[in-house]
């Protein structure tokens, strides 16, 4: 038999493809322990009336980290704390109203020892997710939660890899549970999330980025067509919004209309525009957030957006290049 040489691509191609692989059966296993020890935990966190304290060594307390920030980010107030400052005075940011998760994949991490006694004497809830359920840690918990693994990703079984993955999925699964329960809403989220995109996108109405007053395009129905023409060339959104003599939307003339009637070889300076305009038009309302007028425009595949209130009465308007500006797009 021939034997099969791998280059060098193929064998960090392989190695890579076997870590997925590991990692992947980790997080599976994780689906037998969303149990009533999941579910006690949740009811600690929901029912607690100060902070909930993470706290971790090591790898463990990166994996911490990231999920006391996932829990403060989704409506459930939280920090982290390293277990050897805690030692050494920051203990004192734990107050009997929290609620602690301590992650150890052992169970057994000194300092995480050292403070285990003072965080029983509190009083507070504590929840434990390690990767050995007869560990001291896991005992003292008041709720422990198995992300034990069968072996880690590093082929030497040494470098944490799975046992962090797992971790920090069942992090997420705590924090994704508790914002289910809490009722947390997307503008929720926004309200902690201001800065960048998604701010943008989560926190920014109609209101703020519509044209309003004399920037509307806009025509009686008895205008012509040529009239409209220097209407949308005059306000530059590509459209024009057509009126009755109530100041009710009749319609809606745009630049596609406007291809569609030269094509034709019609008239513009004869035509009447409430012809030829679109009449079932899509609205919006100056409520709405602008990422909902992405998806409304989006989905009827059109470029402008006309806007009236509760009382059917024309009050802005906007296009595709407005929600490219604020940053919506």
């Amino acid at each position: 038999m021939t034997e099969t040489i791998l280059t060098e691509a193929e064998k960090l191609k392989a190695l890579g493809l076997a870590v997925i692989n590991t990692e992947i059966e980790a997080v599976s296993t994780l689906r037998h322990r969303i149990d009533d020890a999941f579910v006690k935990a949740c009811q600690y966190l929901l029912n607690c009336k100060g902070r909930i304290v993470v706290i971790g060594m090591g790898k463990s307390g990166h994996i911490g980290g990231k999920i006391a920030a996932t829990l403060a980010s989704t409506g459930s107030p939280a920090f982290f704390v390293h277990p050897g400052e805690a030692s050494h005075g920051d203990l004192g940011m734990i107050t009997v109203d929290d609620v602690v998760i301590a992650l150890s994949n052992s169970g057994e991490t000194s300092e995480i020892m050292t403070i285990l006694p003072l965080i029983k004497r509190l009083g507070v809830p504590l929840i434990a997710l390690t990767g050995r359920p007869t560990s001291t840690l896991a005992t003292c918990a008041d709720s422990h939660i198995d992300v034990s693994v069968e072996k880690e990703a590093c082929p030497h079984g040494l470098a944490p890899t799975s046992s962090t993955t797992a971790a920090l999925v069942m992090g997420d699964a705590l924090a994704i549970a508790l914002l289910e329960a809490k009722g947390f809403t997307a503008e929720d989220f926004a309200l902690s999330h201001p800065g960048g995109n998604l701010g943008r996108r989560l926190l920014l109405h109609v209101s703020d980025i519509m044209h309003t007053g004399d920037a509307i395009p806009q025509v009686n129905s008895s205008a012509l067509i040529s009239e409209a023409l220097i209407e949308m060339s005059n306000k530059g959104l590509g459209m024009t919004a057509v009126t009755d003599s109530n100041g009710n939307v009749a319609g809606i003339f745009t630049d596609g209309d406007l291809r569609r009637v030269l094509a034709q070889r019609i008239d513009i300076h004869t035509s009447k525009l409430a012809d030829f305009m679109t009449t079932q038009c899509i609205k919006g309302r100056p409520e709405m957030l602008a990422a909902e007028t992405l998806t409304l425009m989006q989905q009827h595949k059109i470029n402008a957006l006309l806007i009236i209130d509760s009382k059917l009465q024309l009050v802005g308007a906007l296009n595709m290049h407005d929600l490219l500006r604020a940053g919506v797009v």
